[in-house]
């Protein structure tokens, strides 16, 4: 009988202490704060998240779109707490409906348009007034973000109307609705060219540079950052001036981006 007694004694003692642990109550883990950010920032921003995270913060919470699109879902009250666009007329945009804290607002990168080709394509254009960018095409599409609303697709639209061969490719586009979706396209072979971001090229190893837009073709193209004014997360102002610091733009560096 002492013997039973010496062997079920340690069970017993370990189902106290799981039934006293299960007593006590689990806290939750802290989230990070959320940012809705361009899709074209997607690897540059990750590792900028991965590195605040590593300083002991609770790692942010990212979410990736057409910044048309965020900008739709901030003005729909979707809870945020940064709003990192490709373009200044969406910042515009929710800055019109006092939806950010214009004090927290910066412009802080910059970029380059590209045309794009499937990696093993010969394609070469020498990007000026009239160049043979329909021809190029082969009776295929062109593809691009939505020139209606995305900002890589306005500055496209923008560049090609000025480089006088927009009317030629018109009727030919494949509208994306986002810079990497259109970059998709052309990776896997549903359109011969695109037009996308030098950074977004940079990231897909199937595509090849195929041409590079003047960057006097079209407006200057900034990222501008700010906090959301319906912000919550007490580390939203900390995560942003982090993407402000000189470690913060050195990471965005690494990925190809140009730094204000």
């Amino acid at each position: 009988m002492l013997s039973l007694v010496r062997r079920v004694r340690p069970l017993l003692i370990l189902c106290a202490v799981l039934l006293a642990a299960l007593a006590v109550p689990v806290r939750a883990q802290p989230r990070g704060p959320l940012v809705l950010a361009a899709a074209s920032l997607q690897e540059a921003l990750t590792a900028a998240a991965d590195s605040w995270a590593r300083k002991g913060h609770a790692r942010p919470v990212l979410s990736f779109a057409a910044s048309s699109a965020l900008a739709r879902q901030i003005a729909a009250k979707a809870p945020a707490d940064l709003f990192f666009s490709a373009d200044q007329e969406w910042m515009d945009y929710l800055a019109a409906r006092n939806l950010i804290v214009s004090s927290t607002r910066a412009d802080v990168l910059t970029n380059r348009l590209v045309l794009v080709s499937a990696a093993a394509s010969k394609v070469s254009l020498a990007v000026r007034p009239g160049f043979a960018l329909a021809p190029a095409l082969g009776g295929g599409r062109l593809a691009l973000a939505d020139p209606d609303a995305v900002p890589a697709g306005r500055y496209a639209k923008e560049a090609l109307t000025n480089l006088k061969v927009w009317a030629s490719v018109e009727g030919s586009l494949a509208r994306a609705e986002n810079v990497r979706a259109a970059l998709a396209l052309v990776a896997r072979g549903a359109a011969p060219l695109g037009i996308v971001y030098a950074t977004d090229a940079r990231a897909e190893g199937s595509v090849r540079v195929a041409g590079w837009i003047p960057a006097t073709a079209h407006k200057p193209i900034t990222y501008p950052l700010a906090r959301l004014a319906a912000a919550t997360n007490p580390e939203a102002e900390g995560f942003r001036r982090f993407l402000l610091s000189p470690e913060g733009k050195g990471i965005f560096r690494r990925y190809g981006f140009g730094t204000r």
